[in-house]
């Protein structure tokens, strides 16, 4: 028996070494413009929600969801989030493929996540995505309204409706409704 445990131990300590050692040697890929492996997606995404879940405190927004303050979070995720997160005409984002792993495109694929998720995210920002800590660039109260617009991309009122028409010119996208370009909930499986 004093054998077999040690045998385990040798070689789960020989896994170990040689993983680090085949990443600490430069064999790993590391290029942003590649898809990464499915389980890599799982495991990271995986770990991302278990951080957020032990770390970010369970606030509630504190601004009424108002059309003044959705269509306040439309205007700032525009101007700050579009480029990486995909753009209210309904297209994915230029730098989609540009970023490892690919950042989610929130327009196409409305994040199901709740508000106080969203808002640590975005706060804090996510490490290794690229996705910045926005704490420093804005305002609590400006980050509270995007978390309010990207928490209700499904359900917007018809003022928010028609003010997304006309600004962009394209209605946004009727709940459920499938798009070919979209990344965000089948990378979170």
């Amino acid at each position: 028996m004093r054998n077999f445990i040690l045998g385990v131990l040798v070689t789960l300590l020989v896994l170990l070494f040689g993983g680090l050692a085949y990443a600490l040697l430069g064999f790993i890929h590391t290029n942003a413009d590649a898809t990464p492996p499915r389980w890599e997606s799982r495991f990271a995404m995986s770990a991302m929600d278990a951080s957020m879940d032990h770390h970010a405190p369970r606030v509630s927004n504190p601004l009424p969801p108002t059309d003044e303050n959705i269509i306040d979070g439309m205007k700032i995720y525009t101007m700050n989030c579009a480029v990486c997160h995909g753009t209210l005409d309904t297209k994915p984002s230029p730098l989609e493929h540009s970023f490892y792993p690919p950042p989610p495109q929130l327009i196409l694929r409305p994040l199901d996540d709740p508000e106080w998720h969203i808002f640590y995210a975005i706060r804090t920002g996510v490490r290794y995505t690229g996705m910045p800590a926005w704490n420093k660039a804005l305002g609590e109260q400006d980050i509270w309204k995007v978390t309010a617009f990207l928490s209700r991309l499904d359900k917007l009122s018809p003022a928010v409706q028609e003010y997304w028409k006309k600004s962009f010119g394209v209605a946004p996208p009727a709940p459920g409704e499938e798009h070919e370009h979209g990344h965000g909930h089948e990378d979170r499986d």
